[in-house]
């Protein structure tokens, strides 16, 4: 369970101050067991990260200079110092993990595991497994944490609800209700609102945090996906793995104002710190779409590896 570094590559992970993950986008290619790295000034592959079998979630250090991800055959998250571009550690998981994020104070680490039907918190700081928590919903792929960092929020892709984690009671207290196949999940920056892709609803519900009320239903593509949140809270972008779309919610009127094109079954994004561009990982198309959110034009496809399950930019 504790994180294993290995001894030269530390001297790198330690002894570079100056590293930074900034400015690039980071895409989990599962079939190539690969990150490619996109700089996100020109839009261009710049090299590639060996990140183990099958990639999958990802998410960065407080500090900016290691990056965790979620390797499912390995039951592991790859520790991988962003600097020198390498794994130089592993941390011991359960069965199948997807979806990895980090708590806002930086502390935590909580990761969906499929098989296992939980979630794992893993001491980032530590580097080692320190609690889990069973989850009513079977199969779950993402662990958002809320905005204050108080709950996670979990969706399982064989159920039809939320599970809500509290954080400090290290227990959930709640699931609410939403359409069938929960999948990506996006806060608002105000922390306000949840909104929850239902896959085989083909439908996007927004749950109230406060409340842990569904408020709104918004019809969508055919299975919706991926959420992403746009840094100013106006709107809300969400995957269309059927239809090979992004559709944009105006978070005002919960209503979707366009659907963009991109390429084949789009899955995961991330979205630019300053909130100009939005990249699309296209799992069947090997590629990221790159959408201006000012214009919500696509901006071009950039080629990446095999089967490309998100995109992580840090912020």
């Amino acid at each position: 369970m504790k994180f294993r570094v290995n001894a030269c590559a530390a001297i790198a992970v330690f002894g570079c101050a100056t590293a930074s993950a900034a400015p690039f986008a980071y895409v989990a290619n599962e079939r190539s067991g690969t990150l490619s790295i996109i700089d996100i000034a020109t839009d261009a592959v710049v090299g590639d990260i060996v990140a183990g079998k099958k990639p999958r979630g990802m998410t960065v250090s407080k500090d900016g200079k290691l990056l965790f991800v979620s390797d499912q055959p390995a039951n592991a998250l790859q520790v991988i110092d962003i600097a020198a571009r390498t794994i130089v550690g592993k941390i011991d998981l359960g069965e199948s993990p997807e979806g990895v994020y980090r708590s806002p104070d930086g502390r935590w680490l909580a990761v969906a595991i499929e098989e296992d039907n939980a979630v794992y918190f893993i001491d980032s700081a530590a580097g080692k497994r320190e609690f889990q928590v069973k989850t009513e919903g079977r199969n779950p792929e993402h662990a958002v944490f809320s905005r204050d960092g108080k709950w996670v929020y979990v969706s399982a892709e064989e159920a039809d609800t939320v599970d809500v984690i509290d954080v400090a009671a290290r227990r959930q207290v709640a699931s609410i209700k939403v359409g069938k196949r929960p999948r990506g999940i996006g806060f608002t920056p105000d922390g306000k609102f949840a909104y929850v892709a239902c896959e085989l609803a083909n439908q996007v519900h927004v749950i109230d945090v406060a409340t842990r009320k569904v408020v709104a239903v918004i019809p969508a593509g055919v299975r919706v996906n991926g959420v992403t949140v746009h840094p100013d809270g106006r709107t809300v972008y969400v995957t269309n793995g059927g239809d090979g779309t992004v559709s944009v919610i105006e978070v005002a009127g919960n209503k979707i104002i366009k659907t963009i094109a991109v390429g084949q079954r789009p899955w995961n994004m991330a979205i630019t710190a300053d909130g100009r561009k939005l990249y699309v990982a296209n799992g069947r198309s090997n590629s990221v779409s790159v959408i201006d959110t000012g214009t919500l034009d696509k901006l071009g496809d950039i080629k990446v590896g095999d089967l490309p399950w998100g995109v992580y930019i840090p912020e």
